[in-house]
């Protein structure tokens, strides 16, 4: 997640960075999940790209969010390190210098 609002219904409305197994079209846009990171959150073994310039927008826990399998209603499934997180921060910065536009999932 990268910011949560809440709008004047007060629902918490949060843009997300994607997050895909598929090799991203620009490769100067996506940052690669280390093994060893996605080891600690619990994700599978296949590589793996955070998204930076397609940021998606919803309601949360938005429609097509699921739960972590054998958990109770638990979508986080942890922190970043502060350096990879970091890394993401700065990239999309120099990415979106100019405009952001997330994309409404809802």
């Amino acid at each position: 997640m990268i910011l949560v609002l809440e709008n004047n219904e007060l629902e918490q409305i949060v843009t997300v960075a994607p997050i895909t197994h598929t090799l991203p079209k620009n490769p100067n846009a996506a940052i690669e999940i280390p093994p060893k990171v996605k080891q600690h959150l619990g994700l599978d073994g296949e590589r793996s790209w955070i998204i930076l310039d397609d940021f998606n927008q919803y309601q949360w826990p938005g429609y097509d969010l699921r739960t972590i399998s054998n958990t109770s209603g638990k979508y986080a499934y942890g922190f970043l390190p502060p350096a990879l997180y970091l890394q993401i921060t700065h990239k999309i910065v120099a990415l979106h210098q100019d405009s952001l536009k997330p994309t409404p999932r809802d």
